[in-house]
């Protein structure tokens, strides 16, 4: 883990804050493009071909059946399940207080916005090496909650042809209306284009790998996505009342994603820097996932040491990291401070994968340095607004002159016309 000094080392410092940027100039594009195309050439028929490529299975259809569901909770674990629920009902009620209503002004004529759910959304859900059902729920339940109509999942499929039955289970608990075992770039040209199986959608959400995001990117304009996601990162500001072993433990939380996760310290304390290095080889060779830990820590970890907090706390904002982790001696003192953060987490006793299950709030969070101007999965993303405009005649008559002024300053003389015709 490379430990770095503010401002000596700012140069470098600020290379690393490019880290988990993704470059969408990949030559990878031209694949994903390649099978975005084929997906809405060639349906159902592309997909399979696809997921053979690159799943490794032949598949005889792409809906998931009740009786699938059915068996996958025979499958799973029973405490889980109270685990599953409970972490529902809490993501459940923080997206509720989210909601906003519509809202009418008679102070100008009649003003005002509607605020309407998407019809369709689909929620793409990674399949990869793990199980990812806190996927299901940070993507399917605020959908719910904002009212959305009808909800698709779509996972990769495993060897066997089946999707994993934790994910399954959770879809049926979080409460999607259809899953389909599609995954990678062909899953997003389905929901967006739509094959004689999957009905398209209005707007994609979910992480994905590289594919996934390059394939969001493309459909992009055909449907709304959520966000371009990059690889995970954790930032923690700490000062000398921090446990090493408590920031250890965390910046390997995303350490373990992938090989590209971004995990950085920064201290006004060299001795914590040096004891939270020391914790977290030692925590880092128990990890089971260690190989993917150790590559991400060993390329992208590092420490920061500057004079003080506010330095710090510019430095987090310069980062715009996804998970900001805020552990020193009076946290609330510094909160209005952070600008620029996906998810803040205050404390000792709120660890980052709190917020990644049980907490509430969304795990789907900007990357990347996207936390400057985007926000997290919330259930905004799932509704539209509509503005009213309601006028009566003499109200229109107070202001036509000048809605008349503006029409011909701009030559648009059929604008003009338009309100003129209605006063003749």
């Amino acid at each position: 883990m490379k430990c770095l000094k503010y401002p000596l080392d700012k140069l470098e410092i600020e290379e690393r804050q490019k880290k988990s940027r993704f470059d969408f100039q990949d030559e990878r594009t031209r694949t994903v493009e390649r099978i975005v195309d084929d997906v809405r050439e060639n349906g159902d028929q592309a997909v399979f071909k696809y997921t053979e490529k690159y799943d490794g299975v032949k598949l005889k259809g792409l809906k998931v059946s009740r009786e699938e569901i059915d068996r996958a909770y025979e499958m799973i674990d029973k405490d889980f399940l109270a685990s599953l629920r409970k972490s529902i009902d809490n993501v459940a009620a923080y997206h509720r207080k989210q909601l906003r209503n519509s809202w009418f002004t008679f102070e100008k004529g009649m003003t005002g916005q509607l605020f309407i759910p998407l019809e369709r959304v689909g929620a793409y859900v990674p399949g990869g090496t793990a199980p990812l059902p806190s996927s299901v729920v940070m993507t399917v339940v605020p959908a719910r909650a904002a009212g959305v109509k009808e909800i698709v999942v779509v996972s990769p499929p495993d060897k066997n042809g089946s999707i994993n039955p934790y994910t399954l289970v959770a879809a049926s608990e979080a409460g999607a209306d259809e899953i389909y075992k599609a995954g990678g770039a062909q899953a997003i040209a389905a929901l967006a284009f739509g094959t004689e199986t999957i009905r398209p959608v209005d707007k994609i959400v979910g992480p994905g790998n590289i594919y996934v995001t390059l394939a969001k990117k493309i459909v992009y304009g055909i449907v709304d996505i959520d966000m371009l996601a990059g690889p995970s990162e954790i930032l923690v500001l700490a000062d000398e009342t921090a446990n090493p072993e408590f920031i250890a433990a965390d910046l390997l939380s995303q350490a373990e994603h992938d090989t590209l996760a971004v995990s950085t310290l920064i201290t006004t304390d060299e001795v914590l820097a040096e004891k939270t290095i020391t914790a977290l080889n030692k925590q880092l060779d128990a990890l089971p996932r260690k190989e993917f830990a150790r590559e991400a820590i060993e390329n992208n970890g590092t420490v920061i040491l500057v004079d003080n907090l506010e330095t710090g706390i510019e430095l987090a904002n310069d980062f715009a990291p996804e998970h900001f982790e805020l552990i020193v001696k009076e946290p609330f003192r510094y909160l209005s401070l952070i600008k620029n953060a996906g998810a803040i987490f205050i404390g000792d006793y709120s660890s980052e994968p709190l917020g990644d299950y049980m907490a509430g709030p969304n795990h789907v969070l900007p990357t990347g340095g996207t936390a400057r101007f985007a926000s997290p999965l919330n259930t905004d993303d799932f509704i539209k607004k509509s503005s009213i405009i309601y006028y009566q005649r003499d109200e229109l008559a107070e202001i036509k002159d000048d809605v008349i002024r503006f029409a011909e300053l701009e030559g648009l003389d059929a604008h003009a016309r338009a309100i003129k015709v209605r006063f003749e």
